[in-house]
């Protein structure tokens, strides 16, 4: 099910803070890359094609960008080919970058950012952006460990203007509470998806609804593909099944049935691929019926 002009507006619309984006999104961290996120085994994507697949994404009515700092592969960088593509930015394009981690020049993964470095972390992704202050930052967590003086030195960097709104990234429930202490959290970015979800992740999908927070998950295309892709081969039954009643993919249907969870569930599947992105877009307009949903819901979870 690909519509000759595919509009993300049809997955509607949610608020982070006070910036009103469409569910559907595009995220980053493909972009830059041929075969998996992050391995030494890649190729750089062909540049003016990846700046075409964001150019078009936005002419779909995408407004939802999510990225990192350490989303880059060999001679490319997610936000460095978003600042190409689209700069100088629109008034309604929101723009997420998270910090945590950092990757050195080779692409080693660095120790994760003590508070007092976040702020370089801030910076980098201003810099490489073009841009005076950031939309969203997500602070990434490496497990259940506390999180105040991490977030507590975001939210200074919030009070001084370099950051408009904070969100968490990989997140657990009681770091949800205590980030909340601090400062305002507009969405909450985890591992989600059909058979691909960890065992809380439906207590914390309610409670962001309650809250009226975005949950955005990841890896809802790949599921356990997660940064190599998603793998046709590993696909159920079930979905597979679902997928052709409504003529779309098996990807299109995982889409549909994230954004289906909620209205405060945002997606960004990402692709250097322009007919991946149409796909991907037009699944913002595929409604399963409710025994389809229960269906796919009943595949299963990861811990």
């Amino acid at each position: 099910m690909t519509p000759e002009s595919p509009d993300a507006a049809a997955a509607g619309t949610w608020q982070l803070g006070d910036l009103t984006v469409n569910r559907i999104g595009f995220g980053a961290m493909r972009l830059t890359q041929n075969g998996a996120a992050f391995s030494h085994d890649r190729g750089p994507h062909d540049r003016d094609r990846a700046v075409a697949v964001l150019r078009r994404a936005v002419e779909l009515g995408v407004n939802h960008i999510d990225t990192a700092a350490f989303y880059f592969s060999p001679l490319r960088s997610a936000n460095e080919l978003i600042n190409r593509a689209l700069a100088p930015y629109t008034d309604d394009l929101v723009i997420t970058t998270k910090v945590g981690p950092g990757r050195g020049p080779s692409g080693d993964w660095l120790d994760w950012a003590r508070p007092e470095q976040l702020r370089g972390q801030v910076h980098e992704n201003i810099r490489q952006l073009g841009r005076d202050h950031l939309d969203v930052v997500n602070l990434r967590m490496n497990g259940p460990a506390p999180i105040s003086e991490q977030f507590g030195a975001l939210a200074e960097l919030r009070e001084e203007g370099l950051i408009r709104h904070l969100g968490l990234s990989n997140a657990w429930p009681d770091q949800i509470a205590e980030a909340r202490a601090i400062a305002p959290v507009v969405c909450v970015q985890n591992r989600y998806g059909i058979g691909e979800r960890r065992a809380d992740s439906e207590d914390i999908l309610r409670t962001c609804g309650a809250l009226g927070i975005a949950f955005v998950p990841f890896y809802a295309i790949a599921a356990g593909g997660r940064e190599a892709g998603a793998d046709a081969t590993a696909e159920r039954e079930a979905l597979l099944d679902i997928a052709r009643a409504h003529d779309a993919s098996p990807a299109q249907v995982r889409l549909a049935w994230t954004l289906q969870r909620g209205p405060h569930v945002l997606a960004i599947p990402g692709t250097g691929d322009p007919a991946h992105l149409e796909a991907n877009v037009a699944a913002g307009a595929l409604r399963l019926t409710d025994d389809e949903t229960r269906r796919l819901s009943a595949l299963g979870q990861t811990g």
